[in-house]
C-alpha cells in the first residue's frame, strides 16, 4: 500500500469509493453536504490538502494499493499544533470493500511513524462514536489507549454524538489502558 496526497485525477475513483461505501461509511460521519460527491467539492479537497501540506497545518493522504493502484481509503493528520502541544488529530476511512482487511491499521502505524519521527510532535489523538467497536479495536491494535468520552464531540447523521477518545504519545510509558 501507498499513502500519498490526493490528486485531481483521482476524482472518478474517489467517488465511486465513497458512493458505493455510502452506506458503510455514513453512520460514522458527520452528514455529507448536498455537494459532498461533487467534482468542484474533490478540487477544494485537494486544493485543502496541498495547501495544508505545504503549510504543516495537515497531512490528508489516500490510501492506494501498490499492485493496481486502487484507491482504499483516506487518513488525515489534521489541526497539526506546534509549540508547547506538538500534537494533532487522526481521522480515517476506507472504502466498505477495504474494510478489515489490515490497510488502515498499516496507515495509521506509518502516519503515527511519520508524526512522531519526521514532524516532532509528542502526541496524536483520534476520536470515534462509543459503539463504533470496530474503528475501536483498530486504535487500540495499532497501540492507541483510551482516554475518555467527550460529550458532544461532534455531529454525525445530524445530531450530536458522544465520542470515545483515543490518544498515543510518542514516549507513552502508560501500559495498556482498555476502555
Amino acid at each position: 500500500m501507498l499513502l500519498r496526497l490526493p490528486q485531481h485525477s483521482d476524482y472518478r475513483a474517489w467517488v465511486a469509493l465513497r458512493q458505493g461505501s455510502a452506506g458503510f461509511l455514513q453512520p460514522w460521519e458527520p452528514e455529507w453536504a448536498p455537494d459532498h460527491l461533487s467534482r468542484r467539492s474533490f478540487t477544494n479537497r485537494v486544493y485543502w490538502a496541498s495547501r495544508s501540506h505545504g503549510q504543516g497545518t495537515a497531512l490528508a493522504m489516500f490510501l492506494t494499493r501498490k499492485a493496481d493502484g486502487a484507491l482504499l481509503g483516506a487518513i488525515t493528520m489534521d489541526n497539526i499544533r506546534r509549540g508547547p502541544s506538538q500534537s494533532a488529530t487522526l481521522g480515517y476511512w476506507v472504502g466498505q470493500a477495504n474494510a478489515r482487511q489490515g490497510y488502515m491499521r498499516e496507515a495509521i502505524v506509518a502516519v503515527t511513524h511519520y508524526a512522531f519521527r519526521r514532524l516532532d510532535l509528542s502526541r496524536l489523538e483520534a476520536a470515534c462514536l462509543e459503539e463504533n467497536r470496530a474503528s475501536r479495536g483498530l486504535l487500540e491494535r495499532a497501540g492507541f489507549k483510551y482516554e475518555g468520552v467527550a460529550q458532544s464531540y461532534l455531529q454525525i447523521a445530524g445530531r450530536w454524538r458522544n465520542h470515545v477518545l483515543y490518544a498515543m504519545l510518542r514516549s507513552d510509558r502508560r501500559g495498556r489502558v482498555d476502555g
